[in-house]
């Protein structure tokens, strides 16, 4: 599981925006992955700015494009951009060996359409990412803050949902995966209370695993294990 972002909401669930500057959790990073960061970003690393990203310019091409929150080690987000050659795929991390760990998979797999953040997503979200840009938004197995007291700190929230519908294009997905049952409700409340989606689900609930996101080793031991994962994804209609 990734450690998204610093934020933190009220208990109305409204982002507070904090005074000081987050800090960037740097991690012990491996040979391999420092070495990743300092031959693949000047490539694949986007360094950030206030201004929004011109993606054409960013990718050198028009084509849809998906954007991962938290993406972890990148394992996943490395599979999805070499399956989908098609789409151009921006990551955002705050740990940076997971940031080394994806550029490396990203550089073995000759990858081109992948950009990677080390920042804070909900920075990024709000000012580097224009509105109405992005084809699908994903967040997998975010921090579920399972202790009723943290339920604040949890990342999907109302102002968080609004926020993403901003970002999606007319018809685009904010597609969530959680291991933790009581979190697809909070989020599957929610999503539906948020204005401007649609929940792509035929019965109102959750979604089978799309084909676009990979197995993670960690999800296919869980169901092994009998342990469920649970995904939701949302178009923005309006």
């Amino acid at each position: 599981m990734s450690e998204v972002t610093t934020a933190e909401f009220n208990e109305e669930g409204k982002y507070l925006r904090k005074i000081r500057s987050f800090v960037l959790r740097e991690g012990r990073l491996t040979k391999g992955q420092a070495h990743a960061i300092d031959s693949q970003w000047p490539t694949m690393g986007l360094d950030y700015s206030p201004t929004p990203l011109v993606l054409s310019d960013v990718f050198g091409r028009e084509a849809d494009t998906v954007l991962e929150i938290g993406f972890g080690m990148g394992a996943s987000l490395v599979q999805m951009a070499k399956d989908s050659p098609e789409q151009n795929f921006i990551g955002i991390e705050v740990h940076k060996p997971g940031v080394g760990s994806c550029l490396s998979d990203a550089a073995i797999a000759e990858v081109t359409n992948l950009r990677v953040y080390h920042h804070d997503a909900m920075e990024v979200l709000e000012h580097a990412i224009a509105d109405g840009s992005l084809a699908r938004v994903q967040l997998f197995f975010p921090d579920p803050w399972h202790k009723k007291r943290h339920h604040k700190r949890r990342i999907v929230q109302a102002e968080f949902a609004e926020l993403i519908r901003r970002k999606l294009k007319i018809g685009g997905v904010f597609h969530m995966a959680t291991d933790w049952e009581e979190y697809s409700e909070h989020m599957l409340e929610v999503m539906q209370a948020a204005p401007g989606y649609k929940n792509q689900s035929s019965d109102g609930t959750v979604v089978p695993r799309p084909d676009h996101r990979p197995l993670t080793k960690f999800e296919a031991r869980g169901h092994r294990l009998g342990h469920g994962v649970w995904d939701l994804m949302f178009e923005r209609i309006a």
